[in-house]
């Protein structure tokens, strides 16, 4: 536990580093697989819309004590054809959606003999066709809206290779949070959309944050010679590895409770679509902003002819003197500097001159 606690301070000062972006094959490999299952199960099964993109019918009943099982039996009752949906929500009440019915009256009173209520208690809700493809019309349109602002802003406050690796990191974290969304089967609604929005978000976050790091550590990197780009944008996400992983973990612990407690435990359906988006969407983007998007970053930029010749200026040193000028020359304190003075060799004293 002792050689654990000072981690995150031996990690900022280059004492103990991860080589995440000499390793880059492994992660790109890693998140090519995942992408190929999500590929394959988007293809296979494809994503369960909601009514509120397909149209259809919802009932609602309250009742004490009403069971999943009791409204798909008075559903079928009514000679309801189809997929349905039931869903329990809270203790004392009962959702039921199904595709678009050319009359529902019989299965509002299939549903109240059922549960034993009346009727007219029966809340009804009819969606049709023309109004969920404006939502999905308009969801798209606010999806390809952020990704051209946040490239737009990123191009200006870093530079265009930078919000490029950003953009495909954001993709990235889309497309596996959709993938395993179609694996697990729960329905596509506005909730799910603005989650998938919030991740969108909380992922360029923590990619802004490694980035301004890795800009602070290659700021003068031409004109010192001293390491390679790879190696300053490594230590940057090694200096910001621990405070991503708790923003992670604080930021996970919540939507864990809201996922775990509150839609499986507690039966609140309403709230696991948008709970499983940012709960899988939150742990991708951190993944993607540490693994994925500082080393495409990095590999951008290792093409450029600058940094080329940077880099064989950097090999012709020997590698231990490398090792320890790189560590002072991307921001390591003066007084850490003060202990590895081993590294820049034995000073000259001057001479005392006799009287």
């Amino acid at each position: 536990m002792s050689s654990l606690s000072g981690i995150g301070g031996r990690l900022y000062r280059g004492e103990t580093s991860i080589d995440f972006i000499g390793k880059r094959r492994r992660w790109y490999a890693f998140s090519g697989i995942v992408i190929i299952i999500s590929a394959i199960v988007l293809g296979t099964q494809g994503l369960h819309l909601g009514i509120e993109f397909k149209g259809g019918s919802e009932f609602s009943v309250t009742k004490a004590g009403a069971t999943v099982e009791e409204g798909r039996a008075a559903i079928a009752k009514a000679g309801v054809t189809g997929e349905s949906v039931v869903q329990k929500v809270g203790n004392d009440r009962l959702r039921i959606q199904t595709g678009a019915l050319t009359s529902f009256a019989t299965v509002k009173q299939s549903l109240a003999d059922t549960f034993g209520v009346n009727v007219d208690d029966i809340d009804t809700q009819i969606i049709g066709p023309s109004w969920g493809k404006e939502i999905t019309k308009k969801a798209l349109y606010g999806l390809m809206g952020f990704i051209l602002v946040v490239m737009l802003f990123l191009t200006i406050a870093f530079e265009s290779k930078m919000a490029l690796a950003a953009i495909i990191a954001v993709v990235h974290d889309v497309f596996i949070t959709v993938g395993i969304y179609a694996l697990v089967g729960f329905d596509v609604t506005p909730a799910t959309v603005i989650g998938f929005l919030t991740i969108l978000g909380y992922s360029l976050y923590d990619t802004v944050v490694v980035f301004d790091k890795v800009r602070e550590n290659t700021k003068a990197i031409t004109s010192t010679g001293k390491i390679t780009y790879s190696a300053a944008a490594n230590l940057a996400v090694n200096q910001t590895l621990v405070r991503s992983f708790n923003t992670s973990l604080i930021a996970l612990l919540p939507v864990a409770s809201i996922l775990f407690v509150g839609a499986g435990l507690l039966g609140a359906g309403t709230l696991k679509d948008l709970s499983l988006a940012l709960f899988v969407g939150l742990a991708t983007g951190t993944y993607s902003s540490i693994f994925i998007a500082t080393p495409i970053l990095a590999q951008l930029r290792e093409r450029e002819p600058a940094m080329r010749a940077l880099a064989k200026r950097v090999a012709q040193h020997a590698p231990g003197a490398v090792t320890a000028e790189a560590k002072n020359s991307v921001g390591v304190d003066a007084g850490s500097a003060e202990k590895n003075s081993w590294a820049r060799g034995p000073r000259n004293q001057p001479k005392r001159k006799r009287r």
